[in-house]
């Protein structure tokens, strides 16, 4: 990870293991312009190549009231169709890395996720939201269409016919709607969404982080397959962690009755 401070997102860590990384532009509600795509961009960049540097993340937002509004709409007052396409592969990119990142990435949304603010929280493994939370994918009623993942995963998380219903419509829907149709894993109270995914987050750093990455792995592409060729994907997911330090460690801390020391080796 650099050095140098980001300037439209902080980047800190809660712990060792984990990584937080936080929307930084609470007076445009934490809307995504170019550099924060760049940004974003960069860091789940890094960990697709240094996996190790991190056993889990967790993105959240600056302040209490938005989580990511989506894309930053002043900036691109007046762009030419070609600039405009152009801040949209930084976009395609970022969201692209964030989805492909071999860590698990827990979203805490504590404010409104719109358009790509929600695109960003569904490219996450799962999603936690503070009560009374809004999502929305608004992008039809401004001319154009959601083209950060929203139409690819929102259906894999409530189904086809609920995910035609919001993002034909654009309205808001709430955390709690969220969590019914199951694209919302848990509710927090005021306050609590970012402690309480870190808490999470923590829990998955503390197991094996090869067994971690490949379970992942084996999960994400193999909704994709047959299920005779997912379950090929999974025996060379599983095959991976055989040979590893971490899982001698592990069978031989469960017989020793101590907790697991893992190395992710």
């Amino acid at each position: 990870m650099r050095k140098s401070p980001f300037e439209a997102v902080k980047v800190e860590r809660p712990s060792e293991a984990v990584l937080l990384v936080t929307l930084d532009r609470p007076a445009a509600a934490n809307a995504m312009n170019t550099r924060m795509g760049e940004e974003l961009l960069e860091i789940f960049g890094n960990l697709a190549v240094q996996p190790e540097d991190c056993r889990a993340v967790v993105v959240t937002g600056a302040g209490d009231r938005a989580f990511c509004a989506g894309a930053d709409l002043k900036e691109r007052r007046g762009m030419s169709d070609a600039h405009w396409q152009a801040q949209h592969l930084v976009f395609e990119r970022m969201i692209r890395a964030l989805i492909d990142c071999p860590v698990p990435v827990i979203a805490a949304v504590n404010g409104a996720a719109y358009a790509g603010g929600c695109e960003i929280a569904l490219g996450c493994d799962f999603i936690y939201a503070a009560r009374g939370t809004r999502f929305a994918l608004t992008e039809v009623t401004i001319g154009i269409m959601p083209g950060a993942g929203g139409t690819q995963n929102l259906p894999r998380a409530v189904g086809e016919r609920r995910a035609k219903e919001i993002i034909l419509t654009g309205r808001p829907f709430s955390a709690e709607e969220a969590l019914q149709w199951g694209m919302v894993n848990q509710l927090c109270g005021p306050g609590r969404v970012a402690a309480e995914a870190i808490e999470t987050a923590r829990a998955i750093a503390a197991n094996a982080p090869v067994s971690v990455r490949q379970a992942k792995r084996a999960i994400h592409h193999g909704l994709g397959l047959s299920l005779a060729d997912a379950m090929v994907l999974e025996i060379e997911a599983y095959n991976r962690t055989v040979p590893t330090e971490d899982r001698r460690e592990g069978i031989l801390a469960f017989n020793e009755k101590r907790k697991p020391v893992f190395k992710g080796r």
